[in-house]
């Protein structure tokens, strides 16, 4: 405990004995070196040392930006010592990224590590702003706030304690890891790609450099590897992208710069990030290089850690003969453009000022209930989605008819009967290409083959290679580049090919797109829809790999959508709300198609066509909208004896089951909840006090299914009628013949219904 309260003081105080020690250089400019020399007089324009690009003026605002960071992390611990200040990462020893923040425009998007307080405070002292005003002071406010989760934090609101703000183009990163770095990979693509495309409007220049740092240790992180990965293989296909990787590495065991090294497609510089010349002058080769090739390259600044976490590790020692702020003085002095007075004196004045805002947003409102925490995460405004949903009609028909019958080849999909749910949604998404300028197909196969279903087939062929593109065969990178892509004024819809492929990526949703919004009180938004196959399909080969039923990672996530169209009635209509709300209200979504249905065409009988729908036409649009959240019911027979809510593949077996109860004297009512998040509530809760007996036919999990969260929903609606809940073992589905012990069918959902219907 000692040592974790005296390293700060510790630091402090070596840096004030270090500075004082300085002495200016023998060939300083008006008058002798040396001990005893006289005031500094350097002209400012002048380098800081001999071949640099550093000068002493900009050397000055790096000093006044790494010292504000600096006391940003001393006054950090002093909150934390009385209980004010929450767990806060500090930048001390990083302070060096300060000389990248130089070396790039203030328009250059940031995705920045956790130590990169310097960086930000460079950042924000450029930014234009009251002449009263004072942009480091303000950047030291914005810190403070977040270290003291004060509601009035301009970027999360109290939310976390993160680096961003959208008027300097500096984009939240959650990640303590690397998971950021394949969105910093969509941020490239996305400024590379925009000037291609019409009607597109983007927050970045077109020469713009994406720049994305992150911590030695996180190298052989999985988003590290996957970006870098997909950076190569970019290199490969030609793709230009315009990013710069910026990685602090305080090891220094040579691993890191080998696996940098090693990797292909991508430029390697390596600096010392504790010493501001060449840091600076690295920087600048890197960004120079960037943004004249458009090609990636990947800066290796070495770095010391001299703080831990404010209450979250010990403290570390060592290092501190290697503290940059040091650096920086030591350059400014020896050069002749300041005293070691002059700095101590300034170092002190910053420090003050940030002791006094520290003791003011002590004072600050903090958030106050739920309702104001949340109220950023899923913004719905389904009265405008409504509206986007016949804005698209209206471009689809009129002006944009002929293009339209272009894109269709000629023969419209309204003309060619009814369709399966493969062939709507082929369908939908071809009038997404053409309504929405910005939406972009992609995935494994997605252009060449039409993805691994067939889905997207002739896509590329109408609407060219800068709108529907293959990827890699890695969920991360496709999840990444979409949640990138999007802040760039993208609309990806990007193509998992199997549930079960989607289980190692997850945290790009989870932890990165779903929660853009919330970190950012929505000034940051990265709308996508995703479209995964999946649910159970025991006709499929390969048992778990193409026939998983576990969702419950996708219902874990705040904020996200997920639907589950089981019909091609609607299919179309389901998927156009998940394209709106993504326009209107940057909303994450999740479309998952049940694989077994794709091709389906009949429900009772053979050659009924009864699962088969036409497609509408445009002019149809706003009266099939199917608004997020609500579900659709069958009533099957005279009576109302029976409840049953399901979803996916149970609508179909649901559906065979009422049939047989009516002609056995039982009214069904079977209730499609079509969306698993948000669940509609209100309906399910409406349906079931119809019959008062509710039969869940759950294809997911008994353990972490569906079918607890109506549970659920029922019991905190106050429903009091009989429940019972047909689910999936808790098992992963077996091949061949096997899976139809793990999975339920008609016969489960006929018990269950005979058991409740016999109370």
């Amino acid at each position: 405990m000692l040592g974790r309260v005296s390293t700060p003081q510790k630091l402090d105080e070596r840096f004030r004995d270090a500075v004082s020690a300085l002495r200016p250089g023998a060939t300083r400019p008006g008058g002798a070196g040396g001990p005893g020399a006289g005031p500094a007089a350097r002209p400012g324009a002048d380098p800081v040392s001999e071949g640099s690009a550093l000068t002493g003026a900009r050397a000055r605002e790096l000093f006044d930006a790494q010292s504000t960071s600096r006391h940003l992390d001393l006054a950090a611990r002093w909150l934390h010592g009385f209980h004010e200040g929450f767990a806060t990462l500090g930048s001390s020893g990083h302070e060096g990224n300060a000389a990248v923040a130089a070396a790039l425009r203030p328009d250059d998007p940031a995705l920045l590590h956790h130590r990169s307080g310097a960086f930000y405070c460079v950042r924000a002292a450029s930014a234009p702003g009251a002449p009263d005003v004072d942009p480091l002071a303000e950047a030291a406010r914005d810190v403070l706030r977040g270290v003291v989760a004060a509601a009035a934090e301009p970027l999360a609101g109290g939310r976390h304690q993160i680096f961003g703000r959208a008027d300097l183009r500096i984009i939240p990163a959650a990640s303590a890891g690397a998971a950021h770095l394949p969105r910093a990979v969509g941020i490239a693509y996305a400024i590379s790609a925009v000037p291609g495309l019409r009607d597109v409007e983007t927050p970045w220049p077109d020469d713009a450099v994406a720049v994305a740092s992150f911590g030695g240790a996180a190298v052989d992180h999985v988003g590290a590897t996957a970006a870098l990965n997909t950076i190569g293989w970019y290199a490969h296909t030609g793709r230009r992208l315009p990013l710069l990787l910026v990685c602090e590495d305080t090891a220094a065991q040579g691993w890191v710069a080998e696996t940098l090294r090693a990797r292909p497609g991508l430029r390697y510089l390596a600096a010392d990030g504790c010493d501001p010349a060449a840091a600076y002058d690295t920087a600048r080769a890197a960004v120079d290089w960037v943004r004249e090739q458009r090609r990636p390259a990947v800066l290796h600044l070495s770095t010391v850690r001299l703080l831990g976490a404010a209450g979250g590790h010990p403290e570390p020692t060592p290092g501190l003969d290697r503290d940059p702020l040091v650096a920086t003085a030591r350059l400014l002095v020896e050069g002749g453009f300041a005293t070691g007075e002059e700095l101590l004196t300034r170092y002190d004045e910053l420090g003050w000022q940030v002791r006094k805002l520290a003791e003011e947003v002590l004072g600050e409102p903090r958030l106050a209930g739920t309702a104001e925490i949340v109220a950023p995460l899923a913004p719905r405004r389904p009265l405008r989605v409504a509206r986007h949903v016949t804005d698209a009609a209206t471009r689809a028909s009129g002006a944009g008819s002929a293009a339209r019958a272009r894109a269709f080849g000629g023969k419209l999909p309204e003309q060619g009967g009814p369709l399966t749910l493969a062939q709507t949604i082929t369908a939908t998404l071809t009038d997404a290409l053409l309504t929405l300028p910005g939406a972009i197909l992609y995935g494994q196969d997605v252009a060449g083959r039409g993805g691994v279903h067939g889905i997207t087939s002739n896509l590329r062929e109408r609407f060219g290679d800068e709108r529907v593109f293959d990827t890699l065969r890695d969920e991360t990178s496709i999840l990444g580049l979409g949640a990138g892509a999007a802040l760039g004024g993208l609309l990806p819809i990007p193509e998992i090919p199997y549930l079960a492929r989607l289980h190692s990526a997850e945290d790009q949703l989870r932890g990165e797109a779903a929660t853009m919004s919330f970190f950012s009180q929505g000034a940051f938004r990265n709308p996508m829809v995703v479209r995964v196959a999946g649910l159970a399909c025991p006709q499929a080969f390969g048992g778990h790999f193409r026939n998983d039923n576990s969702v419950a990672v996708l219902r874990d996530v705040p904020g996200l959508v997920l639907a589950v169209p089981a019909r091609a009635a609607d299919a179309a209509p389901m998927l156009r709300s998940c394209l709106a709300a993504a326009a209107v209200d940057g909303t994450v979504s999740v479309f998952l198609e049940p694989l077994a249905l794709y091709h389906s065409r009949d429900l009772l009988q053979q050659g009924d066509g009864e699962l088969l729908a036409p497609y509408a036409p445009p002019a149809q649009w706003p009266a099939a909208h199917i608004a997020i959240g609500r579900a659709r019911t069958y009533p099957v027979g005279s009576a109302e004896d029976l409840t049953i809510l399901t979803y996916g593949n149970g609508v179909r077996m649901s559906l065979r089951v009422a049939a047989r109860l009516a002609a056995e004297g039982y009214g069904s009512r079977v209730v499609d909840l079509r969306w698993l998040n948000p669940l509609p509530a209100a309906d399910l809760l409406r349906e079931a006090a119809a019959t008062g007996r509710v039969l869940i036919a759950d294809e997911t999990r008994r353990s972490g299914g569906v079918g607890e969260g109506i549970l659920a929903a029922l019991v905190d609606g106050g429903f009091v009628g009989a429940a019972r809940r047909i689910a999936a073992a808790d098992s992963p589905v077996p091949l061949g013949p096997a899976a139809h012990h793990v999975l339920i069918g008609e016969d489960a959902i006929t018990q269950g219904a005979h058991a409740l219907l016999a109370r």
